[in-house]
């Protein structure tokens, strides 16, 4: 099972957040190759795979497929592609799929699909593409992966992350939603008229229904643009569209395929774009649809790119409203800055170059030579009519042209001093934000209680009323009803020229307040097999314990609890159920629902291998949720202190109040030799992995300076590889610690 845990980078007193999956990345991280080998049982297996490719398009069963050694029997393989694939080749794209014959997944993963690099002599691009995209929006995991089939190497390929029904349920919580691939000529969401039948060819439908959605997201764009953000996420769209725009990532939504992308619908009723298949990113792709370009026509693309074109109408559409197009231009600054201004970029290039250079050496089947490999970071690369751009070549005049244009040059708000009136609320209380702005015409608070949920912008005032201060002292403020467990939020500023986020990254990064509540799941026990006996039919069953943090009594007649944040309501409360003041009270998870004796017994139970807890109040509105990892047999998983603090395993205090953490559960303990930084010495990025293969539940950074002060803390859940931005920490020496236990010296010098 997929799990979904959130991971904060903490500064000064506020939190910002990313939500995450975190299923195995191992297979995935960005510093390794994977060894997957093919065996065939026929000897002809390239004529196979050739004439069904040609031909159905259909998979041919494998003997099997071990990935690092690992066996899996009868899996599904294809050649896939397009202008990547060609029957002459040895070395052809790959797709496997694990699961087409049988139930079995690799750390989670079913479909692996490999690319093979046929106009990339730098063979980084689509992965460097992915490590920048992943910043601002969910998208693919991407690393390396050497093949061998039938005991014949093959060659280095990449591997990145297939957008599937698993994927979507990783990033946005289900996976039975209208979901589309756009991987035909014109698929750019122009409305056609109301017939659905008018979408088929130029739509793939990834799910059981969808059409009529896809038709009214169409139809809102053209026809109600002020509706908009209730059929699609427009933030989510605009990082797509600058994305593509910045890295002139053509083979695109914004090229003239106009594809390469998917939308799927999330539980709010809007669609997500899904960017999909970089690997002519950084111009290697020259059709814009206004033409081929050449390489100084791409270096000085418009920033705004199909913004008078309504055969583009996500950028016409989008880029009309002046508040969408300020934004479009604020992400677009983000980019830039974050990656191409400071040669952070080159920094992450050269480093996948070394990951590489062996495997690229040794790859009998590659389409370039090792010095065209090496040279193409920065020198352009010609092989025939093709010329593949030098990255550096391409993008630093790219970056100087962008930084130059009207757009770039229009002066935004500043915002500074973002302070809620109390960081750690009760429940049902009101809390102002505030922040202090300059140089704005309107401040706006995005704000959410939930990640599921879509972030709505409030208006902040700088009248004195609402917790600003003096009127007109450039402090903006709002009331913020705490009715949730967080509250998680972001502020935007503008002006009639530009605006701005705090933080830059929103909405894929966010502010949270944590809440105090009134009542709190504050521990249970998923394995409980003699730990403790329920007392009403003697059996060991799963239970949860809630925990009342107020003074008063609370009655919970109504509300729901679940294991599924999909299917919040599985199991309500039924009338006259109090928790009284300070007090505990404990549901039987046992899928009894025929028990007639005393107690809560619920009609699910909690899933050893992970899952969630789910506590709504009669209303439905969130009250709790906790989403847990694999649990230990008689072993409880509970919040130290009591209602508020962090989940932890613990020794079971059934009914009582919680005791402290088993650390020996909880913690992962590295040694020096674990932990690898580069570079090192360092310019405005480090990359930190821990190089250990059974990492447990969170691992906390904690960064310090040379006299010991802490400069930088990171806690994350089932993740080893951190990038930290050192971009404004001055130059010296440095340590790193994880979790307190093994520290690491390293460099910034510039």
């Amino acid at each position: 099972m997929v799990k979904k845990f959130l991971f904060s980078v903490v500064f000064c007193s506020m939190t910002i957040f990313y939500s995450v999956g975190t299923s195995a990345q191992g297979f995935y991280a960005i510093n390794t190759i994977q060894k997957i080998e093919i065996q065939f049982s026929q000897s002809n297996w390239d004529y196979i795979l050739d004439t069904t490719k040609l031909g159905s398009d259909s998979y041919t069963m494998a003997k099997w497929v071990k990935i690092n050694g690992v066996q899996f029997d009868s899996a599904g393989v294809k050649y896939k592609g397009n202008s990547s694939y060609n029957p002459h080749n040895v070395k052809n794209p790959l797709h496997i799929e694990l699961d087409l014959f049988k139930s079995q997944n690799y750390q989670g993963y079913k479909d692996i699909k490999l690319s093979n690099g046929f106009k990339d002599p730098s063979f980084i691009r689509e992965v460097l593409a992915y490590y920048i995209l992943r910043n601002y929006m969910q998208a693919s995991l991407s690393n390396y992966a050497q093949v061998y089939i039938n005991n014949q190497y093959i060659g280095l390929y990449t591997n990145s992350e297939a957008v599937t029904k698993t994927f979507v349920d990783n990033y946005f919580f289900s996976n039975n939603n209208s979901f589309f691939f756009m991987d035909n000529f014109g698929g750019n969401l122009f409305y056609k008229g109301p017939d659905s039948t008018l979408y088929y060819m130029t739509y793939t439908m990834k799910s059981d229904y969808g059409w009529t959605d896809l038709v009214n997201l169409c139809n809102t764009l053209k026809n109600n643009i002020s509706g908009i953000e209730n059929v699609i996420d427009v933030d989510r769209t605009l990082w797509m569209l600058t994305f593509d725009n910045v890295l002139v990532n053509l083979d695109s939504y914004i090229g003239q395929p106009q594809h390469n992308y998917y939308i799927y619908e999330d539980h709010n009723g809007r669609f997500n774009p899904i960017i999909w298949d970089v690997n002519e990113a950084f111009g290697n792709f020259v059709n814009s649809g206004s033409g081929n370009l050449s390489i100084s026509q791409e270096q000085t693309m418009s920033p705004t790119l199909h913004s008078n074109d309504q055969s583009w109408p996500l950028v016409k559409e989008l880029l009309a409203v002046p508040m969408y197009k300020r934004m479009y231009i604020a992400h677009m600054r983000t980019i830039v800055s974050e990656n191409f201004t400071n040669n952070s970029y080159y920094t992450a290039g050269q480093y996948l170059q070394g990951i590489v250079d062996t495997a690229v050496q040794s790859d009998p089947n590659k389409f370039y030579t090792y010095s065209q490999f090496i040279s193409n970071l920065t020198t352009n690369v010609t092989s025939g009519p093709f010329t593949a751009p030098g990255i550096t070549y391409l993008m630093n005049a790219r970056t100087t042209y962008l930084n130059s244009t009207t757009e770039f040059q229009q002066v935004p708000p500043a915002i500074s001093n973002i302070q809620p009136s109390d960081t750690f609320p009760p429940i049902n209380s009101n809390i102002y934000i505030t922040a202090t702005v300059s140089n704005a015409n309107s401040v706006f608070l995005g704000m959410r209680y939930s990640m599921m949920e879509k972030f709505t912008r409030i208006v902040m005032y700088d009248d004195g009323a609402h917790g600003d201060g003096a009127s007109g002292d450039n402090t903006y403020g709002v009331l913020v009803p705490v009715t949730n467990s967080e509250i998680q939020y972001y502020i935007y500023a503008e002006n009639n020229n530009a605006g701005i986020f705090s933080p830059q990254r929103a909405e894929h990064e966010y502010y949270t307040i944590h809440v105090t509540p009134d009542v709190a799941v504050n521990e249970f026990m998923a394995s409980n097999q003699s730990s403790v006996l329920d007392p009403y039919d003697g059996k060991y069953h799963d239970w949860i314990e809630l925990y009342n943090t107020t003074g008063n009594a609370v009655d919970l007649s109504g509300w729901y609890l679940s294991d599924n944040y999909n299917n919040p309501l599985k199991w309500q409360f039924p009338a006259n159920t109090i928790i009284s003041a300070n007090d505990f009270l404990i549901i039987w998870a046992d899928a009894d629902t025929l028990q007639l004796l005393a107690g809560l017994h619920t009609n699910f139970k909690l899933s050893a291998s992970g899952e969630s807890v789910v506590l709504l109040n009669s209303a439905g509105a969130l009250k709790n949720y906790v989403s847990y990892p694999q649990q230990y047999t008689d072993t409880s998983y509970g919040r130290y202190p009591n209602g508020t603090g962090n989940w932890c395993f613990m020794l079971h205090t059934y009914n009582n109040s919680n005791s402290s953490c088993i650390s020996g559960i909880n913690e992962y303990y590295a040694d020096n030799s674990d932990i690898k930084i580069y570079p090192n010495p360092a310019g405005n990025k480090i990359f930190v992995e821990i190089n250990n293969e059974n990492p447990k539940y969170e691992i906390t950074f904690t960064i310090y300076n040379s006299i010991g002060q802490i400069i930088y803390n990171q806690t994350m859940a089932h993740k080893k590889e951190l990038i930290v931005d050192v971009s404004e920490f001055p130059e010296g020496i440095y340590i790193i610690s994880v979790n307190n236990r093994a520290n690491k010296k390293f460099i910034i010098a510039r």
